[in-house]
């Protein structure tokens, strides 16, 4: 397939005119002649000085950093002086606050400079490593084709990574495998497309959609919030049975996180998977609502609705991605329970609802937790615990499904609906328990009037939203702490 250059990057990606060149001279370095030549034979070709182009401009006249690779520049390849030059630049960003586009395009590290060369991915990843620790934006868009060290390093180290369509991308070069083992790589595997499926790479996205996408997601990253949006009014609530509302948040045509996100969040960026190489259950986002941006993790309405291992590492992802970017976080629990299976016994699913536990409840930045459907047990529980706790009407939560505690109590199904009313489960138990902050109306039913409740719903989250910015963050973290620990207290 053809390549995307670094200059034809950074034309499509910057306001007309505005790119301006941080490169210096290339850094001299001590070398044979036959590498001079390479060097000045890749220079003739291109036009460039170095296998990278860093710079500043201006997307949608918002200020944006630009590390970019060039593979027809001895394909890409990096070495010292292109090393300095990447660094000096992801430097400069942080220095003056800027998001920063890394897009690499290359084979790896320079053969021509040897162990030297592979030692540079050090400093690189350093110098990305202390931007997010500076709370500023790091994104990457991986171009045909990136392998070796470079994605193994700062290539695989953004906040949001997207990749070229069809682009090849993977740790081992398919020349090398092919000539260590004596076959051809497995086809399909090294593909940006594959890498999405496995949750590797959170988005495939063509050079022409870039700049309305890195626009997206910098409104809700880079942006400050808007202004405080009206609080829909109160209402009386009827008083439901819990078994009904069981009923009601299980039907197939409710609302669920991705009705919410379409019809009741604004600049979605829709992101994938663990970052780990697993694809999950749980849906990863920005957006923002009524002008407040937020990172949101919602678990998705599927058949059969169970949680797994790898849907609560993705939360986890969402969890360090709000608090690498100072962002509120959004919690949406909508599931009919935890996996139970060989896989999820051996993926560790315990260990992972108890890492989401207490890292939620201990995170250091506003969250606010949306009870909306289903919300049974540990991977329900996982996602309680924050600031703020909204509950739809018909939303539920319980150690078990109420067939499960029937189950145990009884040896029968039968007794469900009645244990379901025992046990506290339904949001207005849940309200007077201190366990919910709020009710958000339905009429009677979200599957009713979907649109309708989402937009009650967002006008809700948006004002819990508003309102946490406003508590210092010492004081939110020790109000939270002691709210968990006097639940169920006298």
């Amino acid at each position: 397939m053809s390549r995307i250059g670094a200059l034809e990057l950074r034309d499509a990606l910057f306001d007309d005119g505005s790119f301006v060149s941080w490169d210096a001279s290339a850094l001299a370095i001590p070398m044979s002649q036959s590498y001079r030549d390479e060097l000045d034979g890749a220079a003739a070709r291109t036009g460039l000085d170095e296998a990278v182009v860093t710079g500043e401009g201006r997307v949608f006249g918002r200020r944006v950093a630009l590390v970019a690779c060039e593979f027809d520049f001895l394909a890409g390849s990096i070495g010292v002086a292109a090393a300095e030059r990447i660094v000096t630049a992801v430097h400069r960003a942080t220095a003056e606050g800027l998001p920063l586009l890394a897009s690499p395009s290359s084979g790896g590290t320079r053969m021509q400079e040897g162990t030297v060369a592979f030692l540079q991915m050090v400093k690189i990843a350093a110098a990305v490593e202390l931007h997010k620790q500076a709370h500023l934006p790091y994104l990457v868009y991986l171009r045909h084709p990136t392998t070796g060290g470079v994605f193994a390093s700062w290539g695989s180290l953004g906040h949001v990574t997207a990749a070229e369509p069809g682009a090849l991308i993977g740790f081992l070069g398919p020349r090398v495998y092919e000539h260590l083992y004596g076959e051809p790589f497995p086809a399909g595997v090294q593909t940006a497309e594959n890498l999405q499926r496995h949750g590797v790479v959170d988005a495939v996205l063509p050079l022409a959609t870039l700049r309305a996408t890195l626009d997206r997601a910098l409104t809700v990253v880079s942006d400050p919030p808007g202004e405080s949006p009206e609080l829909p009014a109160p209402e009386p609530l009827p008083d439901i049975p819990a078994w009904e509302s069981v009923e009601a948040s299980r039907r197939p045509d409710r609302p669920g996180i991705s009705h919410l996100l379409r019809h009741g969040a604004t600049d979605r960026v829709l992101l994938s998977g663990t970052g780990s190489g697993e694809a999950a259950t749980t849906l990863l986002a920005l957006a923002r609502f009524g002008g407040q941006p937020a990172v949101v993790v919602g678990q998705q309405r599927v058949v059969g609705g169970v949680v797994g291992p790898a849907a609560l590492r993705e939360a986890r992802r969402g969890m360090a991605l709000a608090a690498g970017l100072r962002l509120p976080l959004v919690l949406v629990i909508d599931t009919a329970g935890p996996a139970l299976s060989t896989e999820a016994e051996q993926g560790g699913l315990a260990g992972e609802i108890a890492h989401c536990l207490a890292e939620l409840v201990t995170l250091d930045t506003p969250t606010v937790s949306v009870l909306l459907g289903q919300g049974s047990g540990g991977p329900a529980l996982a996602m309680v615990p924050a600031d703020r706790v909204l509950a739809a009407l018909h939303g539920w939560l319980a150690p078990l499904p109420p067939e499960g505690a029937s189950a145990i109590v009884y040896r029968d199904l039968e007794h469900a609906p009645q244990l379901a009313g025992a046990q506290g489960i339904r949001s207005a138990d849940l309200l007077r328990d201190g366990i919910v902050d709020a009710i958000v109306p339905e009429h009677p039913d979200a599957a009713d009037e979907p649109k309708a409740f989402t937009a009650r719903l967002s006008a809700i989250i948006a004002v819990e939203l508003h309102r946490l910015r406003s508590v210092p963050a010492e004081q939110r973290l020790a109000a939270r702490l002691e709210r968990y620990r006097r639940i169920g207290l006298p």
